[in-house]
């Protein structure tokens, strides 16, 4: 008989108890169960972010919020009304009053109701900026779902929201100071930057391009699709399209002057020559028969600020 030690151990037999397969059993199921989770919770995200994309969508295609919409139209047509208007006064030598929106919204000031005025297009530009800013997000009515009108309708809505947050100052009483000031004085700091004299460059023609833009819009009357004109009766169609022609042509052609001025600051390093309306307006006046080209302008600004009125009743929104 062999030793003992020639014959080694006999070694256990694999046992399947709990307590020898749980653990890797555990351990597979948490592997399982792992990736069916992630993917459980990134579904639950996005059903969330489309529940919420959807009631955005619902809430800016509501009643209130159209109608909201339509009292900024309403705002912004008597805006430039008010501006065309002073610009007259100003062409005929009758009133030193800035001819740009803060100048408007002053003279509101000073007229009887006028803090109730102020109040009404506050929250006018508010609509305006807000229906604005839903077109960004959703599209817009009559473009489609383009990116370049939608940051065209985000522009908007900023430039809007400015307006309303310069209408409450004025209401409050901390409206003081000129436009024209404060935008020069913006110019003369990004000039002084690198680069800074080539952006604001950059921004004078942009400007320039979206005037020639609105002049080109009106003369080919391209606001037209976004006007319900199934609810127009001819004889209002009559009325309201050469109102939109001449309205928006005359306000892209101050816009492209501004921006014409805003390059020519940024060429000769002048700060003082950048401005917006108001700057642009008393540039025409300074031209030869700058007063026939001022009231031309002035007049311009007041058929789109009607016109501005009608799109607050017949605007797809």
């Amino acid at each position: 008989m062999p030793p003992a030690f020639l014959h080694p151990p006999s070694l256990p037999e694999p046992s399947l108890t709990r307590g020898s397969w749980w653990p890797a059993r555990v351990a597979l199921a948490d592997a399982e169960v792992w990736p069916a989770g992630r993917e459980e919770e990134t579904g639950m995200r996005s059903t969330a972010t489309a529940r919420a994309s959807g009631t955005a969508r619902r809430a800016s295609d509501s009643p209130a919020a159209r109608a909201l919409a339509r009292v900024g139209l309403a705002a912004r047509g008597v805006l430039y009304i008010l501006i065309g208007w002073i610009a007259i006064l100003v062409a005929i030598g009758h009133s030193s009053q800035r001819a740009d929106q803060q100048g408007a919204l002053q003279m509101l000031a000073g007229q009887p109701y006028g803090l109730v005025s102020l109040w009404l297009m506050g929250i006018g530009f508010v609509g305006y900026a807000l229906w604005r800013l839903s077109e960004a997000a959703f599209g817009v009515t009559g473009e489609g779902n383009g990116v370049g009108p939608r940051l065209i309708s985000l522009v908007r809505a900023v430039i809007y929201a400015f307006f309303a947050y310069l209408t409450f100052k004025i209401i409050s009483g901390a409206g003081s100071g000129s436009q024209t000031g404060k935008q020069q004085d913006l110019t003369a700091t990004v000039m002084h930057h690198p680069a800074g004299q080539w952006l604001v460059g950059v921004v004078g023609l942009i400007i320039v391009i979206a005037g020639l833009v609105l002049v080109a819009q009106g003369i080919g009357r391209k606001f037209l699709k976004y006007l319900r004109l199934s609810e127009m009766s001819p004889r209002t169609r009559r009325v309201v399209e050469p109102l939109g022609i001449i309205g928006t042509a005359a306000r892209g052609a101050v816009f492209a002057v501004a921006g014409i001025l805003v390059i020519d600051a940024a060429v000769t390093y002048q700060p003082s020559k950048a401005g917006g309306i108001d700057k642009a307006l008393l540039t025409l006046r300074n031209q030869p028969f700058g007063e026939f080209l001022l009231l031309l302008a002035a007049l311009g600004l007041v058929i789109f600020g009607v016109y501005g009125l009608c799109e607050a009743r017949w605007r797809k929104v």
